[in-house]
């Protein structure tokens, strides 16, 4: 089993692997280029975003700036929208559905590292080279759903269709779908209800 393979089924994995290292300076290197761009280089930032987040959907948008791991690892569907600083640790798969719209300073991390220091700590081989234990977690984000601006979503989580997540949340545990949900640590506020529909806002129109 490949330390890549390892690391996508959420494994105990050797982050020194030759191969992880040539894909993380790949996808560091190509975030680097798509923040260099501007906006209106459409062409340039397709083609950029072709080789680092190939498994993106119909109309996915990204403001930029941008930060993966790997990108080879997220997918989103069709319309996904990403505001400045989006950041994803693609240890492990993340998978977001169609219409997500995610906002400024937002993390999606699947690495989870040891809670115990003597776990936690760098080791070395005995040829000197530095690597820690490490493992992941994957992430879900149902269709339809708006993270506002500095959430972070760590792995292991499933964030249901329809979902609304509150500003500056972390959220560390499964949302079911239709709610809307904030806090660190992220909890379940209410259910969005037809009650929330935008015209019966009298006072925006």
């Amino acid at each position: 089993m490949s330390e890549t393979a390892k690391m996508l089924a959420g494994k105990i994995y050797d982050t020194s692997d030759r191969e992880l290292i040539k894909s993380r300076a790949r996808a560091h290197s190509l975030s680097r280029q798509y923040n260099e761009t501007d906006e209106t280089e459409e062409k340039k930032r397709k083609r950029i975003l072709d080789e680092l987040m190939p498994n993106r959907g119909e109309g996915a948008y990204l403001q930029g700036p941008v930060y993966f791991d790997y990108g080879l690892y997220i997918k989103t569907g069709k319309n996904f929208y990403a505001n400045f600083n989006l950041t994803v640790l693609d240890c492990c798969p993340v998978t977001i559905g169609d219409d997500v719209l995610i906002g400024p300073n937002c993390s999606l991390v699947t690495p989870v590292h040891p809670l115990r220091y003597e776990d936690r700590n760098i080791r070395f081989k005995e040829d000197g080279t530095p690597f820690d234990y490490e493992y992941a977690k994957p992430i879900v984000i149902g269709n339809n759903c708006w993270l506002a601006s500095n959430v972070t979503v760590c792995g292991g989580v499933t964030i249901g269709n329809g979902c609304v997540i509150g500003a500056g949340s972390v959220v560390t545990r499964d949302i079911p779908d239709d709610c809307f949900a904030a806090g660190n640590p992220c909890k379940v506020i209410r259910k969005i209800t037809e009650n929330d529909a935008i015209e019966l806002k009298k006072e925006l129109f």
